[in-house]
């Protein structure tokens, strides 16, 4: 049998085109096949088809078609964040050219856990992380130096940026840094609207249950928390959220800075919906305050427009990684790194990364600030636009004006049994994806608009498929 072909090296790009045809070509034939922004039937029918479809997946003897089959049927079985229907997550709709640098990191695989696996993607992660700390920190954050040697004088300190999978890694990351910090212990202050990330990761880190201030709405209690903060003892570690998961709230930023100053406690942001808005000249003044936090998780796969995964931790002191440092000498050896090759073991607590910076770089260089602040304020514009049409139309309930490109509604008069189903039969028809929410203790259907090419007949049509649904369950019709 002969050795199939590679994806790099000489060979691979005549190697690889045949294969992309295949690939969207079999994009194509599933997007068709699926017809919509989900796969029709629920989970039991999307199964069949698919293993109709595949068949078995370990066969004996190799099927030399299984690209074109598999795709294809994967496509055909998609939620497509593209369609303009398909609004419930923070699950956007990828660019073309990260996902084209995607195939340049995937093809030459890169490993970012030694520089002789990575040298220029090594370099070209520092040059992001250095981009994007002077994007949260200010014009001072510069190029991150190298860590000095112990008998270096200190120099100026500039803010760093780790590469991680997401918000879920960044703030896991948060946690970890501030523990070692305060000499392996601190104790988690949140706000009842946080991410659930947030205590988990303090479970994970064998941390003491978390301290959770009121969000009355949806937002975390300054008064509330300065109350916090002079009750409890200890080291503490703030986590304050901008862009929450359900509603697109931002937290109060300045007025939680100064209750973390006054106290001398130090202070998180998951900024991991809200951070994108850096780009955006209109609406960065909503993360006012963003730039006083020790550390800021921050996903360029929501407000990004990137293919999972592309999360950030950004930190304001450098000196917090040294946490990270290990050694391992067949990755970074102390010969090796006294000779100048970079250490890249303390970059994360992951060994091998994948160079998710590749993509991150193109699309930063492509569009420039300007162009990513312009589809920033586009999904912001479409949330404003669906919010007057929900406001305007008789049968539907708004939550509150959205602050980023989160929508929340429900059909007037409905129960929460009636808001379920509706959501539920969309998802069934393959017609509409919508999330859910409970910010008030009642269940809304939740809008998240991460789509920069949907106009406003999609807006339209979104609410006229829930308006139709929800007529058809109180009619007692059964979903086609």
């Amino acid at each position: 049998m002969s050795t199939p072909p590679l994806a790099s090296g000489p060979e691979g790009p005549r190697a690889l085109r045949p294969l992309l045809d295949a690939v969207l070509e079999a994009l194509e034939a599933g997007a068709r096949a699926r017809g919509g922004p989900l796969p029709a039937g629920g989970p039991d029918a999307v199964a069949a088809r698919l293993r109709e479809a595949a068949g078995e997946i370990l066969p004996d003897l190799g099927h030399p078609h299984a690209v074109r089959t598999l795709v294809r049927a994967f496509a055909e079985g998609a939620a497509d964040p593209a369609d303009p229907l398909c609004a419930a997550h923070l699950h956007c709709p990828p660019l073309a050219v990260a996902t084209a640098a995607d195939l340049a990191a995937s093809a030459l695989n890169p490993s970012l856990d030694s520089w002789d696996q990575a040298p220029a993607a090594s370099e070209l992660e520092a040059m992001v992380a250095a981009a994007l700390a002077r994007e949260i920190y200010g014009p001072g954050a510069a190029h991150p130096p190298a860590p000095p040697a112990p008998t270096a004088a200190p120099g100026p300190l500039t803010p760093d940026c780790l590469v991680t999978t997401g918000g879920t890694e960044a703030n896991q990351l948060a946690l970890l840094l501030a523990r070692e910090a305060h000499g392996g212990t601190v104790r988690l202050v949140v706000g009842a609207n946080a991410h659930h990330s947030l205590p988990r990761a303090a479970w994970l880190l064998g941390l003491p249950q978390p301290a959770v201030v009121p969000a009355p709405r949806g937002t975390l209690d300054p008064a509330a928390l300065d109350e916090t903060l002079t009750r409890l003892t200890g080291p503490l570690l703030v986590a304050a959220t901008a862009g929450t998961t359900d509603a697109g709230l931002i937290d109060p930023l300045p007025a939680i800075a100064a209750r973390c100053a006054a106290h001398g406690t130090r202070l998180h942001i998951d900024a991991a919906y809200g951070g994108g808005l850096l780009f955006s000249d209109r609406h960065r003044t909503l993360l006012t305050g963003l730039d006083a936090a020790d550390t800021v998780t921050l996903d360029l796969h929501k407000l990004g427009w990137q293919p999972v995964a592309a999360g950030l931790l950004a930190v304001r002191d450098p000196r917090d990684l040294t946490a990270l440092r290990q050694r391992a000498d067949y990755l970074n050896a102390a010969d090796d790194t006294e000779a100048g090759l970079p250490d890249l073991l303390g970059r994360s607590l992951r060994t091998t990364r994948r160079p998710d910076v590749l993509k991150l770089a193109v699309t930063l260089k492509t569009l420039g600030r300007r162009g990513l602040g312009a589809l920033v304020d586009r999904v912001c514009a479409h949330a404003r636009q669906l919010a007057a049409l929900v406001r305007e139309h008789p049968g539907f309930d708004l939550y509150a004006p959205p602050v980023i490109s989160t929508v929340l509604f429900r059909p007037a008069g409905a129960t929460d049994a009636a808001v379920a189903a509706v959501r539920r039969a969309l998802l069934t028809d393959g017609r509409a994806v919508l999330g859910r929410a409970r910010p008030d203790g009642r269940l809304w259907l939740k809008a998240t608009l991460l789509n920069p090419a949907t106009d406003p007949d999609d807006l339209a049509a979104l609410l006229h498929l829930v308006a139709a649904r929800r007529a058809t369950l109180v009619e007692g019709h059964t979903p086609r």
